[in-house]
C-alpha cells in the first residue's frame, strides 16, 4: 500500500508527511478508508455478545481511525488553500460522507445495541466520562433519525445528503466571488492611504498578477481601504462589491442555496418532532430554548442600537464638514469612526499599526500561555502544506503535549475568516494520541506583516481555541478539546482575547516594527481607553446578523430569506448606515453547515461567560494569577465535553453569569 495517507506515519510526532501527498491520494484513501470504517460498524452491528460499553460504545470510539487521519489532512487543506482539484474533490466527497455516516447513524441493528446499553446504564459501572460518552452517543443517534422507520427514514437519508451537497456549493460561490474581484488602483487613488495599506495592496496585486495595486475582498485589506480612502467613489465600489458577495447572479448566487437549505432544515426537525429547526438545535446548548437567545440577543440589542444612533449623529456630522451632503451610507461609518477615534483618542491607526508586529503577537500569545499553564513552544522544521505555515513543538515540563500550526496570511486559495481546526484531536483510547492543532487567519502580508488592533485581537482569540485542544485531557476522543456545546465553545477564545489588553502584555510585546521601541505608555493608555470605541457599531453588526440567523429557523423556512433578512432588520429599526457582519449570501457560519445555524448568538452566550470568567482573574488581583489559572484549566480548557457545560463553567466561577459583565465590558451598561 504506497499511499502515504493509508500509511503508518513515520514522522516526527506522526505528523501528515504533507511533501509526499498529492491530490490525487486523497479520492482513493477516502475509499479505502470508508470501506475499512463500513467493516468495523458491521463487525460492532453484528456481534453475538450481548451489548456492552466496551463492545459497542467504546468499539464505536476505536473505529475509523484511517478516515480520521484522511479527513483531517483533507479538510484542513480544502479550507486553507484550496484549488480546483480540491474544490472538485470537496464536491466529490460530500454526499459520499453524508452517504456514510446516515448509513451509521440509520443502521437499525446498531441502534438497537446502543440502545441496550442505554436501557441499562443504571446497572453498569462506568466512569464519568464514560456515562457521558453513552449518553451523546445515544443522544446523537436519535437526533440523527435512527428511530425513524420507512418513508421518514429514507427522506431523511435524502436531507441530509443534499444539504452536504449545497454546503459545499454555498462555501465554493463564496470563494469564487472573494478570489475573482479586485480593484485596480493607480498611484493617486493611493493617496490618503498609510503605507501599511499601499504595501498590502501592492502585495495583492502581485499575487494577482495585476501589473499594480489591487484592493480585494480579503477582509485584511478591505476595512482598512474603507478606514482610510479620502475617495467616497472607490469605497462605495468596494463596499458595494463586498457586500453583493454570493449575490450577484449568475453560477456563484447563494440566494436560492440558502432558500434550499432553510427548508430541508425544516423538514428534518418536522421529521424528528421538532416544532422548528431552531428548537432542535437549541435543545442540546446551553441557551436551550429560542426564547432564552431572543432574550439574550433583545437584551443587548436595545442599549447598542441607541448607543449606533448616537453614533450616526456624529458621524454625519463630520461628513457634512467636509461638504457631503445626505444621510450617511456604509461605505462612510468606518472612514469617519477612524477620523473620529483620532480625534477623541488621539489614536491613528497607522502610527499604531508598527507596534503590532504579527511576529511579536505570535510571541505574546505564547508568553501569555507560558504564563498561565507553563507551556513552552519551539520551532519545528518540518513539511507543512503550504510555505507561509510554520509550526512549533508544545510541551510542558519537558513533557510533549502537542504541535501548533500557524497559517497567518491571507491568499487566493484561501476561505474567508480566521478558525482554528485540528488535524488529530487529542485522545487516550484506543491508544493515546497528542493533537496536532491549526490556526488559520487572514492577514495582510507584508515585511514585516503588521496587524490592527482588531486583527491581533483574532490572533488570540484563535490561539484561545487551540489551548482548548492542546490542553485537553480525556480518555475519548467525542468529547475531546472543542468537541463542547457550540454556545460554550467561544468561551476559551473569547476569553483569552482579555490577555492582549493586560498593560504588562502590550508594554513587553508591542514594540516598534523599526526602531524596536516599546509602545509609549501615553500611547498604551489611549490604547486601552479607546477599547469600546464603535462599540455601537461592532454590537448592531453582530446582533443583526445573529437574530436574522434566529428567524430563519425558529418557524417555518421563509420561500425568500432576502426578504425575511429586510423584514427582520426593518422590524428591529435597523441603522441604515450599518449592515449586518453576515448579509444571508455570505454567512457561511450559518450556510456552509450545521455549526453555526440557530447558533451565531453563541459568540454572545460565550462573551457573558468570559466577561465573567475574566473578572475572576481580576477579582485575584492578577490576570495571571496561578489558582484562577489553574482552575480554568482543570474545570474547562482540559475537560473538553467531558461534563455538562453549565456544570463546568460553575465548577470554575461558582455560579453561572448574568448579562452585566458583557454590557459593562462593551461599555453599554446604563451609567
Amino acid at each position: 500500500m504506497t499511499n502515504p495517507l493509508l500509511q503508518d506515519w513515520n514522522t516526527p510526532f506522526e505528523l501528515p508527511p504533507f511533501d509526499l501527498i498529492s491530490d490525487e491520494d486523497f479520492e482513493p484513501a477516502l475509499d479505502t478508508a470508508l470501506t475499512q470504517h463500513r467493516a468495523e460498524i458491521d463487525a460492532i452491528a453484528g456481534s453475538g455478545e450481548a451489548p456492552d460499553f466496551d463492545n459497542t460504545i467504546g468499539a464505536l470510539e476505536a473505529a475509523g481511525r484511517s478516515l480520521d487521519k484522511v479527513l483531517g489532512v483533507f479538510f484542513n487543506i480544502a479550507g486553507a488553500d484550496s484549488n480546483p482539484r480540491r474544490e472538485e474533490l470537496q464536491r466529490l466527497f460530500s454526499p459520499k460522507l453524508s452517504a456514510h455516516f446516515s448509513d451509521i447513524s440509520g443502521n437499525k441493528k446498531l441502534f438497537a445495541r446502543v440502545a441496550a446499553v442505554w436501557q441499562a446504564r443504571g446497572d453498569l459501572t462506568l466512569t464519568e466520562e464514560q456515562q457521558r460518552v453513552l449518553m451523546l452517543t445515544h443522544r446523537g443517534f436519535v437526533r440523527a433519525g435512527a428511530a425513524l422507520e420507512g418513508d421518514a427514514d429514507a427522506r431523511m437519508k435524502e436531507i441530509k445528503s443534499r444539504l452536504a451537497v449545497l454546503g459545499t456549493e454555498f462555501t465554493q460561490n463564496l470563494l469564487a466571488d472573494e478570489r475573482d474581484w479586485f480593484m485596480p488602483l493607480d498611484e493617486d487613488d493611493l493617496e490618503g492611504l498609510p503605507a501599511f495599506v499601499t504595501s498590502a495592496a501592492r502585495a495583492a496585486g502581485q499575487e494577482k498578477d495585476a501589473g499594480g495595486p489591487v484592493i480585494t475582498l480579503s477582509r485584511s485589506l478591505i476595512v482598512p481601504f474603507l478606514q482610510f480612502s479620502p475617495r467616497r467613489d472607490l469605497r462605495e465600489k468596494a463596499f458595494q462589491a463586498w457586500a453583493a458577495r454570493g449575490a450577484g447572479g449568475g453560477e456563484t448566487d447563494n440566494r436560492s442555496i440558502a432558500a434550499e437549505i432553510l427548508a430541508l432544515r425544516d423538514e428534518r426537525a418536522k421529521l424528528l418532532g421538532y416544532e422548528s429547526f431552531a428548537a432542535y438545535k437549541l435543545e442540546t446548548e446551553m441557551a436551550g430554548t429560542p426564547e432564552a437567545v431572543r432574550d439574550l440577543l433583545m437584551a443587548v440589542w436595545s442599549p447598542a442600537r441607541t448607543r449606533a444612533e448616537a453614533d450616526t449623529e456624529v458621524l454625519t456630522k463630520m461628513m457634512q464638514a467636509d461638504g457631503v451632503n445626505g444621510p450617511l451610507a456604509p461605505w462612510d461609518w468606518r472612514y469617519y469612526a477612524e477620523k473620529r477615534r483620532a480625534a477623541e483618542h488621539d489614536l491613528d491607526e497607522a502610527e499604531l499599526k508598527p507596534y503590532f508586529q504579527l511576529d511579536r503577537m505570535i510571541d505574546a500569545s505564547f508568553a501569555c500561555a507560558t504564563r498561565l499553564f507553563g507551556l513552552a513552544f519551539k520551532p519545528l522544521d518540518v513539511p507543512l502544506y503550504h510555505p507561509d505555515c510554520r509550526a512549533w513543538e508544545v510541551t510542558r515540563n519537558g513533557k510533549h503535549l502537542a504541535v501548533f500550526i500557524g497559517d497567518y496570511f491571507a491568499r487566493g486559495s484561501k476561505r474567508s475568516g480566521a478558525w482554528c481546526s485540528a488535524i488529530r484531536s487529542q485522545a487516550k483510547f484506543p491508544e493515546s494520541q497528542t493533537p496536532v492543532v491549526v490556526n488559520v487567519c487572514n492577514f495582510a502580508k507584508g515585511d514585516p506583516a503588521l496587524l490592527s488592533y482588531d486583527d491581533a485581537r483574532t490572533l488570540f482569540h484563535e490561539f484561545g481555541h487551540a489551548l482548548h485542544q492542546m490542553l485537553s485531557d480525556v480518555t475519548y476522543e467525542s468529547v475531546s478539546g472543542t468537541s463542547v456545546a457550540r454556545d460554550f465553545v467561544e468561551l476559551p477564545s473569547q476569553l483569552y482575547e482579555h490577555w492582549l489588553e493586560v498593560p504588562e502584555v502590550l508594554s513587553e510585546f508591542a514594540t516598534h516594527a523599526e526602531t524596536g521601541a516599546p509602545m509609549p505608555q501615553e500611547m498604551l493608555d489611549r490604547v486601552l481607553g479607546a477599547a469600546n470605541f464603535d462599540m455601537g457599531f461592532q454590537t448592531v453588526e453582530y446582533v443583526a446578523s445573529a437574530l436574522v440567523d434566529l428567524a430563519f429557523h425558529d418557524g417555518p423556512a421563509p420561500s425568500d430569506p432576502m426578504q425575511m433578512q429586510a423584514d427582520v432588520l426593518a422590524e428591529l429599526g435597523m441603522p441604515a448606515a450599518i449592515t449586518m457582519r453576515h448579509a444571508t449570501p455570505q454567512f457561511a457560519h450559518v450556510f456552509a453547515g450545521d455549526g453555526y445555524s440557530s447558533g451565531y448568538y453563541s459568540y454572545m452566550w460565550s462573551e457573558v461567560m468570559d466577561a465573567d470568567a475574566f473578572e475572576a482573574f481580576e477579582e485575584a488581583g492578577s490576570a495571571f494569577d496561578a489558582v484562577r489559572a489553574a482552575s480554568l484549566e482543570e474545570h474547562i480548557l482540559s475537560t473538553g465535553g467531558s461534563r455538562d457545560a453549565a456544570e463546568l463553567y460553575t465548577a470554575f466561577r461558582g455560579r453561572l453569569p448574568g448579562v452585566d459583565a458583557l454590557l459593562k465590558g462593551r461599555g453599554l451598561a446604563a451609567e
